[in-house]
């Protein structure tokens, strides 16, 4: 598991991906922003919120980049939960889970 302070751009992460969307949508996610699952976010445990990863199915190279919205999943084994829009552009839907790497784009801003 990463920790928030030392993770930075360019690292790399390869495990199992799920989504969760219509039991989630309209609530509150760690952030403090509602969970829109028509948007392209994620869960992930120990990411920074509001850090930019792109996630690649390791089957296919199919990819796309989502926020760090939320913390989850809380399913052993799994090491990001995206939304249901990202996991239908990442063509995950059927399945429900995929090999994945997770790679770190870009970090928030620290607050003064």
């Amino acid at each position: 598991m990463w920790a928030s302070a030392a993770v930075k751009s360019g690292y790399t992460q390869r495990g199992i991906a799920s989504y969760y969307g219509s039991r989630f949508h309209g609530r509150m996610t760690a952030s403090g922003e509602i969970f829109n699952q028509w948007t392209r976010s994620a869960a992930h445990k120990s990411l920074p919120l509001s850090a930019k990863v792109r996630v690649t199915k390791l089957s296919d190279g199919r990819s796309i980049v989502v926020r760090i919205n939320d913390r989850g999943p809380f399913v052993k084994g799994r090491i990001i939960d995206l939304s249901r829009k990202a996991a239908q552009d990442l063509g995950i839907i059927k399945h429900g889970l995929a090999k994945v790497k997770v790679e770190v784009l870009s970090l928030p801003r620290k607050r003064r």
